[in-house]
């Protein structure tokens, strides 16, 4: 069970889904505006966050915006318009997950239950242990080392921080370097079927992914486009 932290300023909002993940064994801490959220989200990280947009003080895309400058703490945004900006946008800041309101009690659950799954991949279900095995072993792929069991992801020895979903991802693409993933291959790596997301969420995935490593390294050129069909990696 996890310690979520719920940031929305509607307070049925926050008591009808408070009621469900603690229901579901989860530790909830629930707070009305984004700056008082965003402290205490830093000073006592949780295990996910659960995110509004339309906020007091701060809207959650500028709290998203500053907690990733520190963490890589699991986010799931929600917002109140149907509006594929705010989706994007939240994407390219490093959200995780994205619902629209009004929203099913279930469908939240489930999001949660699969970005946590995702999260702590040393926790899958037992009774399949050789693929849970297999997932967790370190990586190298030339400058590149992943590691699951710790998230640790180093490019030429420095320390580059990803998100679960971008390390998803990037863990997909250099199991075969070479080979051409497709947006839905990369999907089904990085999402349980539960979850849906277009081809423009991926594209945003490796857009930071990219940016990131180019901070560390700005001749970085190994995630390769291809454009209409998909992804590679290219092991230097």
């Amino acid at each position: 069970m996890a310690e979520i932290t719920l940031i929305d300023d509607d307070e049925n909002i926050v008591a009808s889904v408070s009621l469900a993940l603690e229901s579901h064994g989860h530790t909830v801490k629930a707070y009305y505006d984004g700056v008082s959220g965003l402290e205490a989200v830093e000073s006592n990280p949780p295990d996910l966050v659960i995110l509004d947009v339309k906020m007091p003080r701060m809207d959650g895309m500028e709290v998203l915006r500053r907690l990733r400058q520190s963490s890589e703490t699991p986010v799931i945004m929600l917002t109140s318009k149907d509006d594929e900006i705010d989706e994007i946008l939240g994407f390219n800041l490093g959200a995780d997950d994205y619902m629209h309101k009004p929203f099913s009690q279930r469908l939240l659950l489930e999001r949660v239950k699969a970005v946590l799954r995702r999260a702590r991949p040393e926790e899958e279900d037992p009774a399949a242990p050789a693929a849970g095995a297999a997932g967790s072993k370190m990586m190298k792929r030339g400058k590149l080392t992943l590691d699951p069991a710790r998230h640790d992801s180093l490019w030429d020895g420095k320390p580059v921080r990803l998100t679960v979903t971008e390390f998803l991802l990037l863990q997909s693409l250099a199991q075969r370097p070479g080979f051409v993933k497709s947006r839905d291959n990369l999907m089904d790596a990085a999402y349980d079927d539960q979850v849906y997301v277009d081809d423009r969420t991926i594209d945003s995935h490796i857009k930071r992914m990219r940016k990131k490593f180019r901070q560390v390294d700005p001749e970085f050129d190994s995630i390769e486009t291809l454009y209409g069909v998909g992804y590679r990696y290219r092991e230097a």
